[in-house]
């Protein structure tokens, strides 16, 4: 008779179980705490600077749609990087790999040549669309654009094998950070709205980024038509030091799972 209730010592039970999984993997906990913070910041500064410059509203579509296809050039630049590296952790297919003559370095060449793939496909069609919708070409910014796509793709790069790095050491828990991290940078990377409307002792972080560069110099192309060069070369060599980093921690976990026989064990 008793099999016809429900047993809360059961439910407890489970309960307890995925408390355990949670607590065990720090980026699931992250996860949770941070996605509400950050569409207030994001959301928060974007309404303040539109409450302090009514001006820069009429003027705010076409700055808006530009800043948008942008970002989604450094997200899917990142995150096509990571799917590349996760669709072979899915399959349990790193072992197959390196039991081939493939270097680590060219397997690293080949997730960044797929990510400049994923990213044209993603991308261009979207751009392509907004003349006809929106009577919006972003190709308007002429050749500085390239080179805002190059700073934007190489920091998505940096990221994304810094991401690839982290979960080679910490296991598949590790997952969710290739869809969350580049979220996290978004307040301080000042997509929507100008560096100087953040408090001021987080302005040195936003301009410690080079998207933030990029972002700032296509609004003052928008607005005045001028080009930044200066922004252009500081996110230029912003971008080499985390391209570096990037490649170290990848190239670091990638010898560490190795070492420890991981690579044979990494996968769902």
């Amino acid at each position: 008779m008793s099999e016809r209730y429900a047993s809360p010592a059961r439910i407890w039970a489970m309960v307890l179980r995925y408390l355990y999984i949670l607590r065990s993997s720090w980026p699931r906990t992250l996860e949770l705490l941070y996605w509400p913070t950050l569409q207030m910041l994001i959301w928060g500064f974007m309404s303040q600077f539109f409450s302090q410059n009514s001006s820069y509203v009429a003027r705010a579509f076409g700055v808006l749609l530009g800043a948008v296809m942008l970002w989604d050039a450094l997200f899917r630049s990142q995150l096509g990087l990571s799917i590349s590296f996760l669709e072979e952790m899915w399959s349990r297919n790193l072992g197959h790999l390196f039991v081939t003559p493939l270097r680590p370095y060219e397997w690293a060449v080949s997730l960044l040549a797929m990510s400049l793939v994923r990213v044209a496909i993603g991308i261009l069609p979207a751009m392509l669309l907004a003349i006809p919708l929106y009577h919006y070409s972003i190709f308007a910014m002429g050749l500085p654009l390239a080179a805002f796509f190059a700073v934007l793709m190489a920091m998505g790069w940096a990221l994304g094998l810094a991401i690839c790095g982290l979960i080679m050491r910490h296991g598949m828990g590790a997952e969710s950070l290739a869809w969350t991290v580049i979220f996290a940078l978004a307040p301080v990377s000042c997509v929507y709205y100008p560096a100087a409307i953040l408090p001021g002792w987080l302005q040195p972080v936003a301009w410690s980024l080079p998207q933030t560069y990029v972002f700032e110099g296509m609004r003052a192309i928008l607005f005045t038509g001028t080009f930044r060069a200066d922004y252009l070369i500081r996110a230029a060599g912003l971008d080499l030091v985390y391209l570096a980093l990037g490649a170290a921690v990848f190239f670091l976990a990638f010898r560490d799972a190795r070492r420890r026989g991981a690579l044979l064990q990494m996968g769902e």
